[in-house]
């Protein structure tokens, strides 16, 4: 998380419910809006597609969508579609958004401006019969060599039901099995990130090479029950720790080698899991912290403002910002007080900014706030993993991309390596991978940006280690 307004950073993936809905337009405008309009807007000098879709479902009647191809997001409704004249209005009520201008019919476009808050920028929509797609060669294709099967499983801790998709290798044997266990954000069971499908491109690797794979959606997402908004970290780790149990009722699976493998903040929940379920026999960590909470949002806050060229002057300010908003977060449990601490140093930290700057991060502060006093945010920045790996003493792979941002590749595995030296466990294996980032893509910088522009979704190296390493613990 960043609590500057010059940087920009990725924390979760919006889950978007899309809901159709229908509008009435003047008969002599339908012809001109049906189809896909396509424009870019400028953000911190970067050209953003936007993406609308206009569709038909019957007479004088339309449903339409937004698109945003970079980010990975798809189907956002459209709450409403105005056409008067030679003007037309496009809201977005989800994202606060809207867009309005002139329609050109000679020209085929929507000349007009794109606002979100405070923000706006001038966008031209044109109409288009091709738009802009997202290769992801890596994405499985069938036919497969082996069982899909979709499950249901119930976490008794929480009371909730979980849905997922096992896949077992072909046969009559029994097969190690491993959990996939998602970053943060609401992650459905490929833990789909700008078009990549993390998850289910790891799972049809394994299950090709004899694991068999768990990967299940997020409470509260998709097929899976529960409310996500309401769940810290260690709630995960009992859905985590549900499916564990889960595979243990199973006759295909070898219950003697069961894994957990957790990506980001999955890697805070596999340990805290394995360091309380014997059954667990091996753990992967992708990108998982060995640093707490608050020193990896801090670290990670630097890295990513450096990797968009945000002046080191800014950087410090930001970093000063930072660490006095988790001081009041930290100190101060009551919220209503917590947040009038906070609007003061935020207050204080704009004095000097201009007019429209002021009124940018006072439109920021509201959502700051009301993210780092979240249940899941305190939780999170008072986390430390050294209190589970040093419980830990089944198998442990840790695996880090050198030009990770989020979790910083060298400090993390270094601590993690520590905790376990303590935890005086033997079987262990700390990787690092040049040139790849938190999602273990081949990349130039490392930077947030590239995640959705890099075609790869995750790197073969990384597979095949991951592989030849879990063959091995499990013989």
């Amino acid at each position: 998380m960043q609590l500057f307004n010059k940087a920009k950073a990725i924390i979760a993936i919006i889950f978007l419910i899309v809901i159709n809905f229908t509008t009435s337009l003047a008969q002599n405008n339908e012809q001109f809006m049906m189809g896909n309009w396509l424009g870019d807007i400028e953000f911190q000098g970067r050209k953003l597609p936007l993406v609308i879709r206009v569709i038909s479902i019957e007479k004088d009647s339309f449903v339409a969508f937004m698109d945003s191809p970079d980010q990975g997001a798809k189907d956002i409704k459209v709450t409403k579609l105005l056409l008067r004249n030679d003007s037309a209005i496009i809201r977005i009520k989800s994202l606060g958004a809207s867009i309005s201008g002139l329609m050109s019919v000679k020209d085929s476009a929507i000349i007009g401006v794109f606002r979100q808050s405070i923000f706006n920028c001038p966008i031209t929509l044109k109409k288009t019969d091709k738009l802009p797609s997202i290769n992801r060669p890596q994405e499985p294709k069938p036919p497969f060599p082996y069982q899909i099967t979709e499950v249901m499983f119930g976490n008794e801790v929480d009371n909730i039901e979980l849905s997922g998709t096992l896949t077992v290798p072909s046969g009559n044997g029994k097969y190690p099995v491993v959990v996939m266990v998602s970053g943060s954000g609401p992650q459905n069971r490929d833990e789909e990130i700008l078009g990549h499908k993390l998850f289910w491109v790891i799972a049809d690797y394994l299950s090709r090479h004899g694991i068999a794979v768990l990967r299940y959606d997020d409470r509260g997402v998709g097929k899976s029950k529960g409310n996500f908004n309401e769940a810290t970290t260690l709630n995960f780790s009992y859905d985590a720790e549900a499916a564990v149990t889960y595979l243990k009722t199973l006759p295909t699976i070898d219950t003697n080698k069961i894994g957990i493998i957790g990506h980001s903040e999955g890697g805070m929940i596999a340990p805290m899991v394995a360091s309380r379920n014997k059954t667990v026999n091996f753990i992967v960590l992708m990108a998982g912290p060995g640093l707490t909470g608050e020193e990896i949002l801090l670290r990670q806050s630097i890295l990513i403002a450096q990797a968009e060229g945000v002046k080191e002057k800014e950087i410090n300010k930001a970093n000063k910002l930072n660490k006095a908003i988790y001081e009041i977060v930290n100190r101060e449990p009551d919220n209503t007080k917590a947040a009038s601490e906070m609007r003061k140093v935020y207050k204080k930290s704009i004095k000097r900014l201009s007019k429209e700057e002021k009124q940018l991060a006072e439109g920021q502060t509201n959502v700051m706030i009301q993210q780092v006093t979240s249940t899941w945010f305190r939780y999170f920045l008072k986390f430390n993993p050294k209190d589970y790996l040093t419980k830990t003493h089944c198998a442990v792979l840790a695996l880090n991309g050198a030009k990770d941002l989020q979790v910083p590749a060298d400090e993390d595995l270094n601590a993690i390596e520590e905790y376990l030296k303590l935890a005086q466990n033997k079987n262990y294996t700390i990787k690092k991978f040049e040139n790849l980032n938190h999602l273990f893509q081949t990349c130039q910088t490392g930077a947030l940006s590239e995640y959705s522009k890099i075609e790869e979704t995750i790197s073969p190296e990384v597979l095949s280690f991951m592989k030849d390493w879990i063959l091995k613990v499990v013989k």
